[in-house]
């Protein structure tokens, strides 16, 4: 039985000290596993990073996160030039889930004082419900408090897009949610500029709308400009978020 025992575990990777070496060095340099839901906004990422590398944007200042909407916004720093700092953190096609798995990247490493997010209307899209994007902003709020207790936080309703009039009613539905809960919440607003993106029978002012009619033309963001200008602070209104 001895000589058994000896044969079947003896062989040249048993106990060889190289084998057992290897395998606790291979376990060691394992790369944890990288979440796919943050990597697939690594390019967006590198950008951001670029950017701050080039010119390190000041604390305290206005930030806006969010999805193409945002993104695209061509002139935001020269539309809200009484804001000493602005700086665009948007990135196309994402949710307001992606918003809060990135908070810390996107908006807590630069201490604003104020967080404007344009999210929730991807997450309509790929079929989430309403109650998801109140639960994903909720987990967004709670990540920037922790942080930074001071900011004030502003939630950009979902926009009445032409091309996703199917998903109408749950954009009502989501926008509803939203600005109940945010009624509710300290140092926050809920910013309607739904309303005032539909004609007089409901419908989407397509005038609004570059070609794609998703995405908003100079005159939609004239109209966003008009209505975020009333809800952003002055600098010295705030109490700086880096406290």
């Amino acid at each position: 039985m001895r000589l058994l025992f000896l044969r079947r575990f003896s062989g040249p990777s048993a106990f060889a000290p190289l084998g057992l070496c290897g395998l606790l060095l291979a376990g060691a340099a394992q790369a944890a596993p990288v979440d796919p839901q943050i990597a697939r906004w690594s390019s967006s990422l590198a950008e951001f990073a670029a950017a701050d590398e080039a010119t390190p944007p000041s604390q305290g200042g206005v930030l806006f996160v969010g999805s193409s909407s945002i993104r695209l916004w061509p002139r935001m720093a020269q539309d809200f030039s009484e804001q000493p700092v602005v700086i665009n953190r948007g990135f196309g096609g994402s949710t307001m889930a992606d918003c809060h798995r990135l908070v810390r990247q996107l908006v807590i490493k630069y201490r604003p004082r104020q967080v404007l997010v344009y999210a929730g209307e991807n997450d309509l899209a790929e079929g989430r419900a309403p109650a998801d994007v109140l639960q994903s902003f909720r987990a967004f709020v709670a990540a920037v408090r922790a942080e930074l207790p001071g900011a004030r936080i502003a939630y950009i309703s979902v926009k009445p897009s032409p091309l996703r009039a199917h998903l109408m009613e749950k954009v009502r539905e989501t926008n509803r949610l939203l600005a109940s809960h945010v009624a509710g919440m300290h140092n926050a607003d809920f910013v309607d500029v739904f309303t005032p993106m539909l004609d007089a029978t409901g419908a989407p002012r397509a005038e609004l709308f570059g070609p794609d009619r998703l995405h908003m033309n100079q005159a939609g963001y004239a109209l966003w400009r008009r209505t975020l200008a009333r809800h952003l602070t002055a600098p010295s209104a705030s109490a700086a978020a880096s406290r």
